[in-house]
């Protein structure tokens, strides 16, 4: 599928539709200050620079969560970069006047759709998203690559009834970035601690395994990690039965690198054992020096990195040394770089390594994984 983008159309004087993702943390009832919300910017300006009439759809957090709250203080956020009005309203009488009344350039953002049930539940009938939104624009754009594996009537349903349809420009720049390191000799670096969204991506590409998921690796194919072993079968990680997964787990490692050391917490002090010295009645917070060292020579020769997830515990800096090894490693390659956001742009942030250095970090979480994992995203079908 080739992807229309703000490129395809005329937008001076019409009337654009803009579902865009700025999802935030929410602490203590206040909506922070996100990537999501200063990436907007960016079509959200253009949009209204060309002339268009702008109205914004968005959520925030789900239906009975702490984080499922008003847009409003999204749209003061936005406030400090572009100017858009907030609209309380989705789809009565006063959003309806209010996107009527867009002059050239204006824009405003709807409340949460997600109050809405016909958002999350595309069966219900009738569909106020579909039958009063979807009437009203020329054009939708979806720049919200985050949710575009989400059947949700903003992401498949109002694009099929609202003829003219694009990506917006962080949709466009997300899937940019995931054609590069579709390329057979991408070289995935996978750590944190979802083993059950890693291993779908073990289809053949050589695989570096790190924290979590490297200790589970190497618990798979019977190496007694002591503490470590009886923590990873006690915990939820595997959310089915266990056993099922590491016999399922040690049949997919043909292309997987594993660690050649650990390093472990003793009471506040760490120390790098190799994996023959192991079990130990102690915590493994890391990647020992060996494997930082042998990981360092194939992210060197790599054309192109995806890694996703950091390959320690992130809770004491001591902690981190071999994933900012790591890290140190990819900014500096030759190859093109794709971060899985989230809590590895976190990992970054502290590491004072530049954002910049990497040639792209998502925004996006699941959407992300499916795709890399080769499955195909509805919101992006219902562009095409």
């Amino acid at each position: 599928m080739v992807l229309k983008t703000l490129d395809s159309f005329d937008l001076k004087g019409k009337y654009v539709l803009l579902r865009a993702d700025l999802n935030s943390d929410v602490v203590d009832g206040k909506v922070m200050m996100s990537e999501r919300i200063k990436e907007s910017i960016q079509t959200i300006s253009e949009l209204k620079n060309k002339g268009a009439r702008v109205c914004i759809i968005a959520h925030q957090g789900n239906p009975g969560k702490k984080d499922f709250v008003s847009l409003l203080s999204h749209c003061k956020l936005l406030n400090k970069f572009v100017l858009v009005k907030f609209v309380d309203d989705i789809v009565g009488d006063l959003a309806v006047s209010s996107i009527k009344n867009l002059g050239e350039g204006d824009c405003i953002l709807l409340d949460n759709i997600r109050n809405l049930d016909e958002e999350l539940d595309i069966n219900i009938k009738p569909n106020k998203i579909v039958d009063v939104l979807g009437g009203l624009f020329d054009i939708y754009i979806n720049d919200a690559f985050s949710v575009c594996h989400r059947k949700h009537s903003s992401i498949v349903l109002l694009p099929k009834v609202i003829k003219m349809k694009c990506g917006g420009r962080l949709l466009e720049k997300e899937v940019n970035a995931l054609k590069k390191i579709s390329i057979k000799d991408c070289l995935y670096l996978l750590g944190g601690a979802k083993p059950e969204t890693n291993i779908k991506l073990l289809t053949g590409k050589k695989v570096l395994a790190g924290g979590l998921f490297g200790h589970i690796c190497l618990v798979s194919i019977g190496v007694d990690l002591g503490y470590q072993k009886k923590y990873l079968k006690e915990t939820t990680l595997v959310k089915g039965d266990y056993m099922d997964f590491l016999s399922e787990l040690k049949g997919k490692l043909k292309n997987v690198l594993l660690p050649d050391d650990l390093v472990i917490d003793i009471g506040g002090k760490i120390k790098a054992l190799e994996i023959n010295e192991f079990p130990s009645s102690y915590e493994v917070v890391d990647i020992g020096p060996k494997t930082v060292d042998k990981f360092v020579k194939e992210i060197k020769k790599a054309k192109a990195i995806y890694m996703k997830g950091p390959f320690g515990k992130t809770t004491d800096k001591k902690f981190l040394k071999g994933t900012n090894a790591i890290l140190k490693a990819v900014s500096e390659s030759k190859g093109f770089s794709l971060i899985g956001g989230g809590h590895l742009s976190d990992v970054i942030s502290r590491s004072g390594i530049s954002l910049d250095k990497f040639d792209h970090v998502s925004l996006s979480g699941g959407a992300l994984l499916r795709y890399v994992a080769g499955e195909k995203l509805v919101g992006l079908d219902a562009l095409g």
